[in-house]
């Protein structure tokens, strides 16, 4: 694994979401304010919020793409085409590897549910199912930015 990948991973496992994890794993390379960034991500756990739609992961990534379009152009149509062609790319690719974006399919449990979210713990899903989401989506970006 890479530095990026490790951070991402470590800080899941101390507690933030997927997408704080996947946000925060490029503070440093993109030279971004990590508090901003555990804020701003803070909702998107769990598929926004546990509703269980667009995994934590991806989120978190299409945020790092924003983050790296934004400081890489001034124009703001540059901005979007790049970011808009560059999100399409990842959720091409993450699908590829995973069949699916949204959290639900992902995990496969309703996390909206005290069953389910023991269900998850139990059979360690958070570990299992979300860190590799987690660290294929931080691949993924890796391929698409240059950094």
């Amino acid at each position: 694994m890479n530095t990026r990948e490790d951070k991402a991973k470590t800080s899941h496992q101390s507690g933030l979401n997927c997408a704080q994890s996947v946000l925060t794993a490029y503070t440093e390379d993109l030279n971004f304010d990590k508090n901003l960034a555990l804020s701003i991500s803070c909702g998107f756990g769990g598929g926004m919020g546990r509703l269980q739609e667009t995994c934590g992961a991806v989120t978190g990534a299409f945020m790092v793409l924003s983050i790296y379009n934004c400081k890489k152009y001034t124009n703001n149509m540059n901005r979007k085409d790049k970011t808009y062609s560059m999100v399409q790319k990842f959720a091409e690719i993450f699908k590829s590897i995973h069949g699916a974006t949204d959290c639900k399919s992902l995990i496969k449990v309703d996390l909206k549910t005290e069953e389910g979210n023991r269900f998850a713990k139990e059979n360690k899903l958070f570990d299992t199912v979300c860190e590799k989401c987690i660290i294929d989506a931080v691949k993924i970006v890796d391929k698409l930015i240059e950094i």
